[in-house]
């Protein structure tokens, strides 16, 4: 009977960690999406290195999600939605940037604020914006010395 309850107990918390283990993948991935918060748009030349679930970033403050990407087929532009969370209000002329930690850091939206006093509405598209800059272009113009 002893072994049993040991058994029963030993396998209720690896259930409990798997759980809490999948939930944690499901947020960090931005798989799982809550009702909280309100989505904006952005149409990006070239978004090399985002993904789904990569960080909207406001002041290197994590704010939202990108929540989906597609490619428009009539305008090759990449486009993107991302969930920011409820109550940061973004000005109406602000930008959305592609942007990376460092050489050999991870890629992010930063959001570079503008000064309007209006604020994006839900489901709102932000025009201006600028894609991934490609650090192997940068460093072949480098080497090249071309001054394009």
């Amino acid at each position: 009977m002893r072994e049993n309850t040991t058994e029963v107990v030993v396998g209720g918390v690896v259930l409990a960690l798997a759980l809490g283990f999948l939930t944690y993948a499901a947020q960090a991935t931005g798989f799982s999406r809550s009702g909280d918060g309100y989505d904006l748009r952005a149409n990006f030349r070239s978004a090399e290195g985002v993904s789904v679930g990569t960080d909207v970033r406001l002041a290197g403050v994590k704010i939202g999600t990108v929540t989906a990407m597609t490619l428009n087929t009539d305008t090759y532009r990449a486009e993107t939605v991302f969930t920011l969370q409820d109550g940061i209000l973004v000005p109406d002329d602000s930008a959305a940037v592609v942007a990376s930690e460092g050489l050999l850091g991870g890629t992010f939206v930063e959001i570079a604020p503008g000064g309007s006093f209006d604020f994006f509405a839900e489901g709102a598209l932000i025009e201006d914006t600028q894609g991934a800059v490609s650090l192997i272009s940068l460093l072949m113009k480098f080497v090249s010395g071309s001054e394009e």
